[in-house]
């Protein structure tokens, strides 16, 4: 079976081919950090003057980030938005990435590439060229609210709106956080967060969930927080919510050509410390096996090893997709039938596929998957992501379709 456009595969039965990185994108070189002279009230907020609209300055750490970014652009009709990738490490991601932003830049918007991740001075140069458009930007559109360089960031802008898009089911974590008043920690990490590292950045960190947090009704200047997103929120009051029901993927893509197959979608859950990698590859042998299925689109945290006894174990043809599957499920060709485990793209596929015949089916994380390590909020929140997705068939860890 061929591979989707837009995709290549990584692995076939036997066959090995390393995920590889686009280029053509420069970094820029950006040194020296201003000082800054600014006074806060006590809640940590900036009390200077806001600027005058100079633009929107979106800030992203992954492809399906940047995609949110682009659909959010698209409903919000804005312009002037300029994007700025902080360049993570993971070569797949920076393939991916690469690839986003040249439709970025199709789009007419301009996009930033900062290599923020370079080195020990790397954070010191990219903070100090970030700093004179982060104190002019009148809005700011942030991907990843855990991330400690955006919590870095958010506490240097003036700006009186911030937006949060979509970054896949973390979003539903963020806005249960931020609702009952805690700190901004990943859903699957362990442990306290009380380590050296996690005190020294603590008052960073503090900072920026109060800029996340709408502001008491009748303060001045009130700030607005916004949330654009596919995923069932129940957000606090002041939080203003936008539907994200990917306008702009359907309306540049598709509708794709359909494949009598199924395709199997996978997850890094493994790679987190969630699920067992054993358990993992049995399930996978068993929904490809009940359900016939032929490829496996792999997630962009995959390993590589895992992924070569996968394709050895499975008889699948691995696919490693340089475009965020959203997008390659639309551009297609793809299966009728999709099959995936608790992930964002149990919510996302159906609103990017819709007026298709395509069908989206997850299949539940049995508790005897979880590895000792897991965290104890891991199978509560994965049964969360399966229970509240919409237009999607559930199945048991036997591939077989749930009761009732």
């Amino acid at each position: 079976m061929s591979s989707p456009e837009g995709t290549h595969a990584a692995f076939a039965p036997g066959v090995e081919v390393p995920p590889r990185e686009t280029t053509g994108i420069t970094a820029r070189r950006l040194l020296g950090v201003p000082r800054q002279r600014t006074r806060t009230d006590p809640t940590g907020d900036d009390m200077t003057p806001a600027p005058a609209d100079s633009g929107t300055l979106a800030f992203v750490e992954s492809p399906v980030q940047l995609l949110n970014v682009l659909e959010w652009a698209h409903t919000a009709q804005a312009t002037a938005l300029t994007v700025v990738v902080l360049s993570p490490h993971d070569p797949m991601t920076r393939g991916q990435l690469r690839r986003m932003a040249e439709l970025a830049r199709d789009e007419g918007h301009t996009v930033r590439w900062e290599e923020a991740r370079g080195g020990p001075t790397a954070p010191l140069r990219t903070i100090g060229g970030l700093t004179p458009l982060l104190r002019r930007a009148c809005r700011i559109v942030l991907g990843d609210p855990f991330s400690r360089y955006v919590q870095l960031l958010l506490t240097l802008t003036r700006a009186r709106e911030l937006v949060v898009v979509d970054d896949g089911t973390a979003t539903m974590e963020f806005i249960g956080q931020l609702a009952r008043g805690e700190r901004l920690v990943r859903w699957h990490r362990h442990g306290t967060g009380r380590g050296a590292r996690d005190l020294l950045f603590a008052p960073f960190a503090n900072t920026a969930r109060r800029r996340l947090t709408p502001a008491p009704e009748g303060r001045r200047r009130r700030r607005t927080i916004g949330l654009f997103s596919s995923m069932p929120v129940d957000v606090p009051p002041g939080v203003q919510v936008t539907a994200n029901d990917f306008a702009w993927t359907r309306a540049r893509f598709g509708p794709p050509r359909l494949t009598r197959g199924t395709d199997l979608v996978g997850t890094s859950l493994v790679e987190t410390g969630v699920v067992d990698a054993d358990r993992y590859l049995e399930a996978v042998r068993t929904l490809a096996r009940t359900h016939g299925a032929t490829r496996y689109f792999a997630h962009r945290r995959e390993s590589t090893d895992k992924l070569r006894r996968l394709a050895t174990e499975t008889g699948l043809e691995v696919v490693r997709p340089d475009l965020p599957l959203e997008l390659i499920a639309r551009r297609g060709p793809i299966g009728r039938l999709i099959l995936s485990f608790p992930s964002t793209v149990v919510h996302t596929l159906p609103l990017a596929l819709l007026g298709t015949e395509v069908r989206v089916a997850v299949c539940d994380i049995d508790p005897a998957w979880l590895t000792a390590g897991a965290s104890p909020r891991a199978q509560g929140f994965l049964d969360g992501v399966t229970g509240t997705a919409r237009d999607v068939q559930r199945l048991h860890f036997t591939g077989e379709p749930a009761a009732g």
